[in-house]
């Protein structure tokens, strides 16, 4: 192999051409190119940071939203619960106090039953001390009969109620 100088420059000579060309042509666009590349990589990157930290964000915010709608749903449902045994208790006490009305309602009328029973018996026992005396008089009887018939007569009486 021999070593020829002339082709040995020449082609020093194209390659310096050829690299000349390129980097006007070539290595420009292709490095702008690359350039360009790399900030839409980097800002997609600072793009999905900012998305994720807003994500944890709002999923701290919905979870405390799910807290406080938790509070609120105890706090509704411990206010149900209470009105629910004031409701029960204003049932039962108004049940007790229809009770007390009735009882009482049916205490005056057995109060007002026994008062037309005395006074009907005192009506028949005044009928029968008519009926006793005129008896009597009819009969002329002496003290022991007399009381004897008394005593049977209220015996009648109190045995017809």
């Amino acid at each position: 192999m021999s070593w020829n100088w002339e082709s040995f420059v020449f082609a020093l000579v194209a390659f310096g051409i050829l690299y000349w060309l390129l980097s006007k042509y070539a290595f420009g666009p292709l490095l702008a190119t690359m350039e360009e590349r790399r900030k839409l990589i980097a800002d997609q990157m600072n793009s999905a940071d900012a998305s994720r930290v807003q994500a944890e964000q709002m999923l701290e915010e919905q979870k405390q939203v799910i807290q406080e709608a938790r509070k609120e749903a105890y706090q509704m449902i411990e206010q149900a619960k209470l009105t629910s045994s004031k409701q029960a208790e204003q049932i039962v006490d108004k049940a007790k106090s229809e009770a007390d009305r009735v009882k009482e309602e049916a205490v005056r009328e057995i109060e007002s039953e026994k008062n037309k029973a005395v006074a009907a018996l005192r009506g028949q026992v005044s009928a029968m001390s008519v009926m006793i005396a005129s008896k009597i008089i009819e009969k002329q009887v002496d003290e022991k009969s007399q009381e004897e018939l008394v005593n049977h007569y209220l015996n009648e009486v109190g045995g017809s109620k």
